[in-house]
């Protein structure tokens, strides 16, 4: 499945491309016809990047599914953070273009608020991307009362964040929020008592990869809430 965001510059692309070709037949001109093949082939790997594959999301109390694919470069712990409130668990997840780039809801609850904020476009791996560039955060509350943020952040290259949520939205784990294009970051901010099942370099898939539990005064996570079920949801 391709993401409607993708659609008009895919149809501009393959129209373009069998207009070249036409051209070039039409009056047998090769350079004419090499535009068309480098025309082609950015049009397949537009395709490609903004493919939406279906996912089969695990439900398990209490836990944290990945918001995107990529891999993880960064986690820390922040003093507070006005949502979630005291210390805080942040962990960044670094998009490449080669990546799937549709963003994935972490966990079930409410949508408390979606803040855009403009601002830099530095590649999105430097530590300084989290807090500089452009990015639309998400703040949530989970069903059992823990406080969630989320973040889309613009890199080097992508120039353009779609956020799909709104305040008082009802979401639940591996809901589709969006995407960002080309090459980006997410980052996911959770209480610093949430117990992480992810390491730096790891790679993860969104709304697959369990990336941990939410622990905690708000809602516990045993041994028996670890169990997962397949969800028929896509």
């Amino acid at each position: 499945m391709i993401a409607r965001e993708g659609w008009t510059f895919i149809i501009v692309g393959v129209v373009l491309t069998v207009l070249l070709i036409w051209a070039a037949t039409r009056w047998d001109h090769w350079p004419t016809f090499a535009l068309s093949l480098l025309l082609g082939i950015l049009t397949i790997f537009t395709a490609f990047f903004f493919r939406d594959p279906g996912r089969e999301i695990p439900l398990i109390a209490n836990g944290l599914v990945a918001p995107a694919d990529g891999k993880i470069v960064a986690i820390d712990t922040l003093d507070t953070h006005p949502h979630v409130g005291g210390p805080t668990l942040k962990v960044s997840i670094f998009l490449s273009v080669f990546d799937v780039h549709i963003n994935r809801v972490p966990i079930g609850g409410t949508i408390d608020y979606v803040k855009y904020s403009p601002g830099k476009f530095l590649a999105a791996f430097n530590d300084k991307a989290s807090l500089l560039n452009e990015q639309t955060e998400i703040g949530m509350t989970t069903e059992a009362g823990h406080k969630v943020v989320f973040k889309q952040i613009a890199g080097l290259i992508a120039r353009r964040i779609v956020c799909t949520l709104k305040e008082k939205d009802k979401v639940a784990t591996g809901d589709r929020c969006g995407m960002i294009r080309f090459g980006s970051r997410t980052d996911l901010l959770v209480p610093v008592d949430s117990r992480l099942n992810v390491g730096l370099g790891d790679r993860v898939k969104g709304g697959t990869t369990v990336m941990g539990y939410l622990i905690g005064p708000a809602g516990g996570t045993d041994e028996s809430s670890k169990e997962e079920t397949g969800d028929a949801r896509l």
